[in-house]
C-alpha cells in the first residue's frame, strides 16, 4: 500500500511490488485480492495487470489495511491442554484472554488513527 501510494501511477504491478519489498509475486498478488476485496485497491487483469489506490492514502487507516488483509491478532495464547490439578493451569486462558483483547484493542485504536497518507510522508522524507 505504501508502494501504491508513494508512486501514485496505475501501472504498477504485482511484480514491482514484489521486487521493492524482496518477495513473490504471487504472495503480493494474493494480499492484492484482499485489499481489493476490501475496496482499497483497483486492479485491472490481464498479463500486464496492475493495481492503484482506490481512494487517497488520507482516507485510508492503517487499521483499514490490517483488517483487510487478515492480519493476525497481536499476540495469541498458547493451545496446550489444561492440566487440571493446577489452578493456574485451567483459568490461564480466560484471564489471559481479557488482558489480551484489551490490548488488541488498543492496537486496533492507535491503527486507526494512523492513515497510509502519514506513512507515505515518512517515506518521502529520507
Amino acid at each position: 500500500m505504501a508502494g501504491l501510494g508513494y508512486f501514485g501511477r496505475k501501472d504498477i504491478t504485482s511484480g514491482d511490488l514484489a521486487s521493492s519489498v524482496n518477495t513473490s509475486p504471487s504472495f503480493v498478488r494474493r494480499i492484492l485480492a484482499r485489499l481489493s476485496r476490501a475496496g482499497l485497491i483497483e486492479t485491472s487483469k490481464g498479463k500486464s495487470g496492475a493495481c492503484w489506490l482506490a481512494m487517497k492514502p488520507a482516507k485510508i487507516s492503517l487499521l483499514d489495511i490490517y483488517k483487510a488483509v487478515e492480519a493476525p491478532k497481536a499476540f495469541a495464547i498458547h493451545r496446550y491442554p489444561a492440566r487440571l490439578s493446577c489452578p493456574v493451569s485451567t483459568n490461564i486462558k480466560s484471564s489471559l484472554s481479557r488482558a489480551l483483547d484489551k490490548t488488541q484493542a488498543s492496537l486496533e485504536r492507535s491503527l486507526k488513527e494512523i492513515s497510509l497518507a502519514e506513512v507515505i510522508t515518512g517515506l518521502k522524507r529520507r
